[in-house]
């Protein structure tokens, strides 16, 4: 596969709004190369018995499950809030939305 070309390179930086230097493009253009080919590495070393995983090891929920428990009222909630509608909190509009 042939390398990456600064070209390349200075196409990604202005899709990316990146604005790079000449001899900067010289050095991703290579850093991309060696990233590209450690890609292409694990690509061929992964056989098609092997599933696709994000973790080496299995993960569990370490999370406790969910219980329904006895909480605040809405009246009690929302005692010290400064404004309140609807059984809410009433906060002021940033978006200019209805």
């Amino acid at each position: 596969m042939p390398g990456i070309t600064r070209e390349e390179v200075a196409h990604l930086a202005r899709l990316s709004r990146l604005e790079l230097k000449d001899e900067e493009l010289d050095h991703f253009a290579g850093q991309l190369d060696v990233i590209i080919g450690a890609v292409a590495r694990v690509s061929d070393v992964a056989d098609e018995d092997v599933p696709p995983t994000s973790h080496p090891l299995p993960l569990t929920n370490v999370m406790r499950a969910d219980e329904v428990r006895p909480s605040l009222t809405p009246e009690q909630a929302l005692s010290g809030a400064p404004a309140r509608e609807q059984q809410r909190f009433k906060v002021p509009q940033i978006l200019g939305e209805d």
